[in-house]
């Protein structure tokens, strides 16, 4: 991991962490804790509230926080063990109206968006929301996912934060850090619902497993578009990409630049790099397959001529139920291959 944690220009790099994204404006620019009664929105037990996120901080509250604020990621995985949060920031609504990739099953309608972009983040609006904890992603030790570090210190000031890993860490221990939060919180984590996702999860894993087993030869290449620039990202930097590397995938190793996430390539050379298949970067500030049509380069790698190019989310929600899918996507991927390169 980076080093530099509390630059802007570092922060901002984070963007293409997981299969560099952002890339218009951002880089033109440069724990264990007791069960509720299972109601699923909120703890019912009194007292005060606590939990050790994953910055090894322990965020205090004289009873359970009920008006969260929340990454749309992370508010979509408490969505999904039935806690529902006040408000919003990071990539939500598109253009369109509809609902962020990122936003998972959330109705977008029901939240205050303090912000759906980069450096977005409405304090005015957090602080009248009357927040009682702020949750995110954390992609660098201590850095805040999608909290600006100009306003980082107002923000912190008004409620307690808590930060999860998205990198330095696996899917399975990324949706584990979720679950305990959202049980300190009220949800009935052995509900009937929760338990078919994980087993769901825990068949995906093995189908993965297997199909990585029986095609040893098919290289996966992780990427990631802009208008200028194709991204090929380092499997170990992130969580999706390290399980399925521990599940036996194997993937393109770029010459990583000194963030240490991705090499940046030039359309000119984007067929540095031979590859099987390609997972494309599906969030919506990143270039989708189909806007690649008039690059020649993009057309004539193997793994497009053979169409097997499918989509990687890559910035996951950690619940079970998003992410058995996202195994299971990868699964077919590899067992449908066949080499291109």
């Amino acid at each position: 991991m980076p080093k530099v944690r509390t630059t802007s220009l570092s922060r901002r790099g984070l963007l293409a962490a997981g299969g560099a994204v952002g890339l218009g404006a951002v880089l033109a620019a440069c724990g264990d804790e007791k069960k509720g009664s299972g109601s699923g929105s909120s703890s019912e037990k009194s007292g005060p509230w606590t939990f050790k996120d994953d910055r090894g901080l322990t965020a205090k509250a004289k009873s359970t926080p009920k008006n969260i604020v929340a990454f749309t990621g992370a508010a979509a995985a408490l969505h999904d063990y039935g806690i529902e949060v006040k408000g919003v920031f990071g990539p939500t609504k598109t253009k369109d109206g509809k609902a962020d990739v990122q936003a998972g099953d959330l109705d977008i309608s029901k939240v205050e968006i303090l912000g759906n972009v980069w450096g977005e983040f409405n304090v005015e609006k957090y602080a009248a929301l009357g927040p009682e904890l702020l949750v995110t992603a954390m992609w660098e030790k201590d850095a805040l996912w999608y909290v600006p570090d100009e306003s980082k210190d107002k923000i912190l000031k008004l409620a307690p934060s808590v930060a999860l890993w998205a990198a330095q860490t696996t899917i399975p221990k990324a949706i584990q850090r979720h679950e305990d939060l959202a049980a300190s919180l009220g949800a009935d984590v052995k509900a009937a619902k929760i338990t078919a996702a994980q087993a769901r999860f825990e068949k995906a894993a093995a189908r993965l497993r297997a199909a990585a087993k029986s095609k040893p030869n098919i290289k996966v290449m992780i990427g990631s578009a802009s208008q200028d620039l194709f991204y090929v990202s380092l499997a170990k930097t992130s969580a999706d990409t390290l399980y399925f590397q521990e599940l036996g995938v194997k993937f393109v190793e770029p010459k990583v630049n000194a963030a240490g996430f991705f090499e940046e390539l030039s359309w000119e050379n984007v067929d540095k790099y031979d590859a099987d298949v390609i997972m494309m970067d599906n969030r919506s500030s990143a270039l989708q397959p189909d806007a690649l049509t008039s690059k020649p380069t993009w057309a004539q790698l193997p793994a497009v001529k053979a169409g097997q190019v499918i989509p990687r989310t890559t910035e996951p929600i950690y619940s079970y139920d998003k992410c058995a899918p996202i195994l299971e996507d990868l699964a077919k991927a590899i067992e449908d291959a066949k080499k291109a390169g």
